[in-house]
């Protein structure tokens, strides 16, 4: 069954899902990232070019030929995914095909409306019953 951790009061949702994606990619372990739109996805792509700076995060959107082989994928287009791995989700609400994969990460931002959405995917996955994790970042130095 599909793990869930929840990683929140983050105060950059992106910065944060390329810390994770760097964390896990370090480990061995492929990461497929959904996005709810193009733009996210292009502010991602950037992103992973240049965070962190010490380090490279090989990746590429999941339109193109290597995405079979690049250890982090961005998608936003639905339900393409070369690997089923982790999930690191950044939609406000929960994707239909979470459960295809053996960890999924939510990240939920400081926002108000954000935090509220993030709290109703937490309730979504626990009353279904799924193994679930909580980080609260704002209680950590590395914010």
């Amino acid at each position: 069954m599909t793990k869930v951790d929840f990683y929140t009061g983050s105060k950059d949702k992106l910065r944060t899902a390329c810390q994770l994606s760097h964390k896990a990619m370090q480990s061995g372990v492929r990461v497929m990232f959904s996005t709810p739109d193009n733009s996210t996805s292009h502010a991602l792509d950037k992103l992973l070019w240049e965070y962190p700076a010490n380090a490279f995060i090989p990746h590429c959107l999941s339109d193109v030929a290597e995405a079979e082989s690049m250890p982090v994928v961005i998608n936003h287009d639905g339900e393409k995914f070369p690997d089923h791995a982790l999930l690191i989700s950044l939609h406000t609400l929960t994707v239909n095909f979470f459960s295809r994969f053996e960890r999924v990460i939510e990240i939920v931002s400081t926002d108000e409306e954000d935090s509220r959405l993030g709290r109703e995917r937490f309730k979504f996955y626990k009353d279904r019953g799924y193994e679930m994790r909580h980080f609260d970042l704002s209680k950590t130095a590395s914010k």
